[in-house]
């Protein structure tokens, strides 16, 4: 797609679906490792809400997860219903 002042404006998106309950090493590894290994102008996360995806409470709320993925280098963060 080349917008209307001739400049391209594809862009590569990577996304992950995760949990982050809680957030550690290793998921910001993940992150930026799939970034890299992409070559993505962003990265989305569809992230678990209040339950993970066991079903199960999770230990953090979706906010402060929320917070900490973008923190680590998601662009974008979306809630699982």
């Amino acid at each position: 797609m080349v917008s209307p002042g001739g400049m391209d404006m594809k862009k590569n998106v990577v996304g992950i679906i995760a949990e982050y309950n809680p957030l550690h090493n290793g998921h910001t590894y993940h992150l930026t490792t799939a970034r890299d290994m992409s070559a993505a102008d962003a990265v989305v996360v569809a992230l678990s809400s209040h339950f993970v995806q066991r079903g199960e409470p999770a230990f953090l709320d979706k906010w402060q997860r929320t917070r900490m993925a973008l923190s680590c280098g998601a662009d974008l963060v979306l809630e699982l219903p």
